[in-house]
Order: C-alpha cells, then structure tokens, then sequence
C-alpha cells in the first residue's frame, strides 16, 4: 500500500520511572482503515490513544497524524482528528438532539448539512425515539450511543475511541461495528482500543499490546 498512513506509530514508549505504560509499539494506519488495540488492562491500551490526541507524552519514538507530530495546541490537529477517549462534557439541559445538533454546528455552521448529520447519526445509532430527552433520562447504554453519536456527527480524518462498546448489549455493539466500518470505506481511519471480538472480528488490522 502507498501513501501516507493517517496514523502511525514508530517505537512509540511510555514510562514512568521503573513502571513500562506502554511498551514500544510500531504501526500504520491507511486511510480507510479500521484497527484495534487489544491487550489485557493495563497493557497500554489507553495510553496509546492519548498519545495521538497529543494528551500523553512519549518517553520514547513518535506517534503522528498525517505525518505530523500529535499537538492539540493546532487547530488542524484538532479539525483531523476526533476522539472518545475521556468523557465528553455534556449540557445537562439540552436534549440530545440539541447537543449533537450544536456539535454538528460547530463544524459545519448554519447550513442545511449541519440538521441532516445530526438527523442521520442520531438515527443510524438508534436514537431517534431519544433523541428529545436529556441526559440524565437515559440508560448508560443510551448514554454511551449518545456520546458516539457526539464524536461521530463532526468531520475527521482521524478518529479514536476507547472502548466504544462500554454499557452495550450485543445488538448494539453490531451496530457500532457496522457503523464503524462503513464510515471507514468512506475515508476515515479509526483506532480502537477494544475488548469486544465483535469489533475485532470486522476490524482491518491489529494492535496486540502486552
């Protein structure tokens, strides 16, 4: 394959005194790629993401987005990438529909495309019948589609999350998965900390850690 991958790590190794975070790890991710990080807990799963989001700094090798050093501090790092890797802070008196509506504004502006991303990812992770209650009325399940929904409602090249499948039944890890993919074919490139088989069985290519 050519081109330049979307994400890549080159050795990349963290360490805090005689503890290993994260032991070195090498890899690339094309566009239109989707990929897992698997590993048991505390093999580095997480703090490999945060390493991409330019949140957690590197002992050791690079991590980059299009080439690029991770640096949130750069508003074209910001637009590249999305993420669910810390909670999403969410307004505790706008619906859900408003919320993901107000995201969708926020990169798309006052255009017709702003209502009709919202509508669609709201109803491709089936939250159409919730989508005019507030946070605080529903499920962790619920809520977890919700914060998908908030992650992937804005554009990016790039997008990482850890554990997506948190607090979700069977059905509804099938439906991220396929939702996963087919937004992959679409161009982006995802990385995916994940203990689910589901999402391991449909990914494109693996990170084992630990």
């Amino acid at each position: 394959m050519t081109g330049v991958p979307l994400i890549a790590a080159d050795g990349a190794t963290v360490t805090l005194g005689d503890t290993t975070l994260l032991a070195p790890t090498t890899f690339e991710v094309m566009p239109g790629e989707f990929w897992c990080v698997t590993g048991g807990n505390g093999s580095g799963k997480t703090t490999l993401l945060r390493a991409f989001l330019g949140s957690r700094s590197l002992t050791a090798g690079s991590c980059s987005v299009r080439g690029e050093p991770a640096n949130l501090a750069k508003p074209s790092h910001r637009r590249l990438l999305a993420s669910l890797v810390e909670p999403i802070p969410v307004a505790r008196d706008m619906t859900l529909r408003e919320q993901v509506t107000l995201v969708a504004a926020s990169w798309y502006g006052n255009t017709p495309e702003t209502g009709e991303r919202a509508h669609w990812v709201i109803e491709r992770l089936g939250l159409s019948s919730l989508a005019e209650r507030f946070p605080h009325q529903v499920s962790s399940g619920q809520f977890q589609l919700f914060h998908l929904a908030l992650t992937l409602v804005r554009p990016a090249d790039v997008v990482l999350l850890d554990e997506p499948e948190r607090h979700l039944d069977g059905d509804r890890v099938e439906l991220v998965a396929t939702l996963l993919t087919e937004r992959a074919k679409e161009g982006t490139a995802f990385l995916v900390a994940t203990h689910e088989p589901a999402l391991v069985e449909a990914c494109d290519g693996r990170v084992e850690l630990g």
